[in-house]
């Protein structure tokens, strides 16, 4: 009895401790994956599932960012199916169990969509659903590090003190965010990244009139900078992704003022809150950066992982703030 119950400690420790280590391996994948669209290497190995008929290609120009984009991923595959293996083996709950296997499918779809990107020569539809994707299997590593936590087993017996107009605003928060890394992924595979290349000015006027004159503006920049022309459409979308910004900065100002004033003292939520502001400020300031640097692979690639950073952080906040159950959920929140 008592060696069961030090065995079910250890394991518990070990998965809390695995399933984070996973969380922060799909954020490195996902700053790879970042750095294969900005130094646009995507083609750089063109067969799937080898790399020009290898396993190991020599990691020279554009070979090193696909290739070793592909290397992370199968890590990152595997660490999955070690975690879903170890959880079937020793957990009890079956919530948890099925949400590995949910993330097991999602990491095997998302290594599918990359070869299918490959293969077709990076259709867009293939690569921005490989795109978010990717963002969805992060939030399924979150909640599956979470749902192994001591915090979250600590909470059992934790009264819940949250009012539901702010766990309503976490989620909305979240919400928005994961649209925007959806307008991002659409962004960056219709080359609207640099549709607007200038900032805080929008094709050089702070209201974009969406005119001839506009686009000339916008089209003579880029022929300076041998960049193909856009259209309207990228212009829109770009536009698009800068309003959307906007509206996440409004709902996170709201949300620090709901959490300020609300008489709920958790700790753990005041210090998730201070980490999306921070990360949120960065996150604006990348991207900012992103338009002024022309698109640099580097910074580009940081404002990817710092807006999947920032979703998670989201992410764990709802969870750090939302019942502990779907019953507890309705009750406390109504029309949720």
């Amino acid at each position: 009895m008592v060696f069961n119950s030090m065995l079910l400690k250890n394991s518990n420790f070990f998965l809390n401790r695995f399933s984070k280590f996973l969380c922060f391996s799909t954020l490195f994948l996902i700053f790879a994956g970042g750095m294969v669209t900005s130094t646009n290497s995507g083609l750089s190995v063109p067969d799937w599932p080898l790399s020009y008929g290898m396993i190991f290609p020599p990691m020279v120009g554009g070979v090193f960012y696909e290739h070793g984009h592909r290397m992370v991923a199968s890590f990152v595959g595997f660490l999955t199916l070690v975690l879903t293996i170890a959880l079937w083996w020793v957990e009890r709950r079956n919530w948890i169990k099925f949400l590995a296997l949910s993330a097991l499918g999602a990491v095997i779809l998302q290594g599918i969509l990359g070869g299918l990107t490959v293969l077709f020569f990076l259709p867009k539809p293939i690569s921005i659903a490989h795109g978010i994707l990717a963002q969805t299997f992060f939030v399924l590593t979150i909640v599956l590090a979470y749902g192994l936590s001591q915090e979250r087993r600590e909470r059992q017996t934790e009264k819940e003190n949250v009012p539901s107009a702010v766990l309503r605003l976490i989620f909305l928060c979240a919400f928005l965010i994961y649209i925007q890394l959806i307008l991002g992924a659409l962004m960056r595979h219709t080359g609207s990244g640099l549709a607007i290349p200038d900032f805080p000015t929008m094709g050089g006027k702070y209201l974009p009139t969406f005119d001839p004159k506009m686009l000339s503006y916008i089209n003579n920049w880029r022929f300076d900078h041998d960049l193909p022309p856009v259209t309207f459409i990228q212009v829109g979308i770009h536009l698009f992704h800068r309003l959307w910004a906007l509206f996440i900065v409004l709902a996170v100002c709201c949300l620090n003022y709901k959490i300020f004033k609300s008489s709920s003292q958790d700790k753990r939520i005041f210090k998730a809150l201070c980490y999306l502001d921070i990360f949120l400020f960065f996150q604006l300031a990348l991207g900012i950066f992103t338009v002024l640097s022309g698109k640099a692979p580097v910074i580009t690639s940081l404002h990817v992982v710092t807006g999947a950073s920032t979703l998670g952080i989201c992410v764990l906040m709802f969870l750090r703030a939302a019942p502990l159950s779907l019953q507890k959920m309705k009750e406390n929140v109504p029309y949720f």
